[in-house]
């Protein structure tokens, strides 16, 4: 006899429960017949017969029922063994699944001990290049303006590659990718709420894409987002707050890629489930909100963006307050989204609330300021207020020699100052002066930040449209010594070839200058990751929060 499996046993079972239901019903019938004929007459001369057939029937009956009851023990732990089989395979999967991400953790362990077995030796090398350049100061006194700027370049490389200041790229640094660096814990904490935190688990896999996509390597980034969306799935099913946030990260891997339709799917997608799960009002909803809004911008759709950016700001408002600095950064896409619609008297308002929450919650130095003082002077230059739009440049720049360099007093005046008095006395001055004659003003070039850099440029693009040529192009100098090659640039002295590249690096930045003042260009950033973005061309880009 061959074994029967545990699917066969229980159809068996059950055709057995079947029959014996059958049998009981007419051994029921069969003792009721009989109970009826001993009952109408009283003293029958077969009553003995009848009586012992009526207990045999009853034995029967009683075996029956046992058998009925057994049937339906074995039905039941038929029932349970499935379950129990069931759950071995969603174990199993899990087990699968948990092996893959640590083998994913093994291998970005690698990467990163590479990494930093080559960072440690590039920071020997920094730390011999600095000994050199301490000794070569020593002995070439006559150049130490040089020596200054070249050493202020190399102790200011690492800031100059900090994401957060490069909101405000300069036209060079349109054209270079991005440094991508893993979302710190503090951001995954804005998008908690009582009933909701992001698992450790999908943190680490959302660093990981983070990292792929930043290297390019969406083959590996997408196919990584789209297993573990099916995984959680199964495990989850689709209404869950992870589901969604894992959709978020897949929309963002799309963004970065220009699919964005198919990008959009998925952020309704995962602002539906949020809404559902988390409620209408929770932080990760806003976040959601503020996503689609982004890729509505970069899509050119800023009258279909801006209602989901009035929504995210209000529910940030509601649960954050109107004074945090997240409902800040809302405001400035707010007002990116207004100004690339002409409407100027909301963006000025929307500037103004968010400059004053920075310096009010951040303080006056946070970078954060200068990034919005600079937006809504590209919202003045835009209406012809020049006069209001120079203000602010001149705020930016003054705040930034004080941090820099101290109190603002006759022998320390910022940049500006020092370029309108050159271009008071251009009629004074020869033209064979020294390039460092003027003052202190070239110390500026120091303060190396892409938002005074930008600055520099708006300024000095202000005062040529003003005719005020000789404070342009100081300003334009400035902003061309504050890049590492402006250290050749000095080094070559007023020599014919010196001369020739810095005439070159001026006209670069005079067309750069014009293009700031006539164009629209920003940066974005996200809720859940900080995906590389392509710039496009005369698009004003919102900030991802």
């Amino acid at each position: 006899m061959t074994a029967l499996t545990q699917e066969e046993v229980a159809t068996h079972t059950r055709t057995v429960v079947q029959g014996l239901e059958a049998l009981r019903n007419e051994h029921n019938s069969i003792l009721s017949g009989i109970s009826s004929t001993l009952s109408s007459a009283h003293h029958p001369p077969d009553s003995n017969v009848i009586a012992e057939k009526a207990g045999i029937l009853q034995r029967s009956l009683d075996q029956i029922e046992l058998g009925l009851s057994e049937a339906q023990i074995m039905l039941a732990l038929a029932s349970h063994l499935q379950t129990v089989e069931a759950e071995k395979q969603k174990l199993r999967a899990q087990v699968r699944r948990l092996c893959q991400e640590n083998a994913w953790l093994r291998d970005e362990l690698a990467s990163t001990q590479q990494k930093l077995q080559a960072s440690e030796q590039h920071v020997a090398q920094l730390e011999e290049d600095k000994k050199h350049l301490e000794f070569m100061s020593t002995i070439k006194k006559y150049d130490a303006d040089v020596q200054d700027s070249e050493s202020s370049m190399e102790e200011k490389k690492d800031k100059s590659d900090d994401p957060v200041v490069d909101l405000f790229p300069d036209d060079d640094a349109d054209d270079r990718a991005a440094a991508m660096s893993p979302t710190p814990p503090s951001q995954f904490a804005q998008q908690v709420n009582a009933g909701y935190e992001i698992p450790a688990r999908l943190r680490t896999l959302h660093n990981l894409v983070i990292q792929y996509a930043s290297q390019g390597r969406y083959e590996v980034a997408v196919p990584l987002c789209k297993q573990a969306l099916e995984d959680l799935e199964k495990t989850s099913g689709h209404d869950h707050p992870d589901v969604a946030t894992m959709l978020n990260i897949l929309a963002l891997v799309y963004r970065d890629q220009n699919k964005y339709k198919e990008a959009a799917n998925l952020l309704n997608d995962a602002l539906a489930i949020r809404e559902k799960t988390l409620g209408e009002n929770h932080p990760a909803v806003a976040a959601t909100l503020n996503n689609l809004a982004v890729l509505y911008g970069k899509r050119g759709k800023y009258k279909e963006a801006e209602p989901l950016c009035k929504r995210a700001l209000e529910i940030r408002e509601k649960v954050l307050g109107r004074d945090h600095p997240d409902v800040a950064k809302q405001l400035n896409n707010l007002a990116l989204l207004c100004q690339n619609q002409g409407k100027y008297e909301e963006v000025e308002r929307y500037y103004q609330r968010a400059l004053e929450i920075y310096e009010t919650k951040l303080g006056p130095d946070d970078p954060n300021v200068a990034k919005t003082k600079n937006n809504l002077a590209s919202a003045y230059l835009k209406q012809g207020k020049y006069k209001e739009a120079e203000i602010l440049y001149k705020q930016v720049l003054t705040r930034a020699h004080e941090r820099e360099f101290g109190a603002i007093d006759g022998d320390n005046k910022p940049i500006w100052q020092v370029a309108e008095e050159r271009e008071e006395n251009k009629n004074k001055v020869k033209d064979s002066a020294p390039y460092g004659e003027y003052g202190g003003w070239h110390k500026a070039a120091k303060v190396d930040s892409p938002t005074v850099t930008t600055t520099l440029k708006n300024l000095g693009a202000l005062y040529r449209r003003q005719g005020k040529y000789e404070a342009a192009e100081t300003l334009e100098d400035c902003a061309i010594r504050s890049r590492k090659e402006a250290v050749n640039l000095v080094k070559d002295g007023m020599t014919p070839e010196g001369n020739r590249r810095l005439s070159a690096s001026r006209d670069r930045l005079r067309r750069g200058s014009r293009e700031s003042l006539n164009s629209t260009d920003f940066d974005a950033a996200d809720d859940v990751s900080k995906l590389p973005h392509s710039h496009t061309p005369n698009k004003r880009t919102l900030t991802r929060t």
